[in-house]
């Protein structure tokens, strides 16, 4: 039975017809919390948030850890973070896991990291190779796989100074399981020992399961659950989705029509960062010089850019994170970056890759 004033939204955006996760998720303990999101601000950060609240509110909850197996661990894919400092296995065991679709890792997402770290290890648990299993067209992911643990470890200072870690899991695995049996993997296999989700989370098979029966099914196995109220965003912005779920709430879709505006301010708001292009040059696709341009094809690209047109108040990150000014025109063929001096141009142009940062202007 849910707790007085307590609204758990029953819309949806299907993977499709037969099972679906949410896109957004958030711990309760043995009875169903709904909290208002918390933002502790980073003060390095140089971006409002979206919504902000001095005290974070503590709350008490109840652990219990299944013990661990010898097949109980699910080994993380070589291309998890792409530029892990090692190849050790994540295991999730007695952490905290965030449940959703991190595809943008924007402030909603954040949020989820910060109240599972509040009473453990953060963890995000997401899913790999929907779009395979369920026959979508490709498209550009909005953060470069081997920039995600940069941006997970830039959560730090809103998380307890613990970095979130993300395990993901292949989506055809469990495509097909019913609500209690996703629970009981969580348990069992993955001996999580709390998840957070989102008011509008949806899971299991058919999608039958809302946020309610998630946290029913965690108290049956031990686990805690904590559910957060969608982080809104302020400028509510109208958004041409079909994505039954949207409420005016952060969202990857919003951040994609952000990009797909050329609204960089608005990206930069979403987010809670500036967005990175990650540009990669192999074989005969290389960068290419020309006085104080640097030239690279869009098939270089490793994520999605905004739309073309010129872009001011940008830069080049280094290797050390030093952030050199430059201006970025994006035309249908090629991403052209223009900094003041040659001598810098030709070393960027050097490098196999090159990342660049999108400040709020724009021509």
């Amino acid at each position: 039975m849910l707790a007085a004033g307590v609204r758990v939204s029953h819309h949806l955006r299907d993977f499709d017809s037969h099972f679906a996760f949410g896109l957004t998720s958030g711990l309760a303990s043995s009875a169903f919390l709904l909290f208002p999101p918390i933002w502790p601000r980073n003060p390095t950060s140089n971006f409002p948030s979206i919504s902000h609240r001095s005290q974070p509110r503590r709350v008490s909850f109840f652990c219990s850890i299944v013990p661990s197996t010898s097949s109980g661990e699910i080994p993380v894919l070589s291309d998890c973070f792409g530029s892990r400092e090692d190849d050790r296995e994540v295991s999730v065991a007695g952490g905290i896991v965030a449940l959703g679709k991190f595809d943008a890792l924007h402030v909603g997402h954040r949020e989820l990291a910060i109240q599972a770290s509040m009473v453990g290890s953060p963890f995000l648990l997401s899913f790999v190779g929907i779009a395979e299993v369920l026959g979508w067209e490709p498209r550009a992911p909005i953060v470069a796989q081997c920039d995600r643990q940069r941006v997970l470890s830039s959560w730090a200072p809103y998380c307890q100074n613990s970095a979130p870690s993300e395990y993901r899991i292949q989506f055809s695995s469990v495509r097909y399981l019913t609500p209690r049996e996703f629970v009981e993997k969580l348990s069992k296999e993955l001996r999580v020992c709390g998840v957070v989700a989102g008011e509008s989370y949806r899971f299991g098979y058919k999608a039958a399961g809302d946020a309610a029966e998630l946290v029913k099914l965690c108290e049956e196995y031990g686990i805690s659950a904590y559910i957060i109220k969608s982080v809104m965003d302020r400028n509510q912005k109208v958004v041409n989705s079909a994505n039954s779920k949207e409420r005016g709430q952060v969202s990857s879709t919003r951040v994609r029509h952000a990009l797909s505006k050329g609204d960089m301010k608005y990206v930069s708001e979403l987010l809670g960062r500036r967005h990175r292009l990650i540009l990669m040059a192999e074989g005969l696709e290389g960068f290419s010089n020309s006085n104080n341009r640097v030239s690279a094809p869009r098939s270089c690209l490793l994520n999605l850019a905004p739309k073309e047109g010129l872009y001011n108040n940008c830069f080049v990150c280094t290797t050390d994170e030093n952030l050199i000014p430059c201006r970025v025109a994006i035309d249908s063929t090629h991403v052209h970056i223009e900094m003041d001096d040659i001598g810098t141009s030709h070393l960027v142009g050097t490098q196999d890759r090159v990342n660049v940062e999108f400040g709020d202007e724009v021509v």
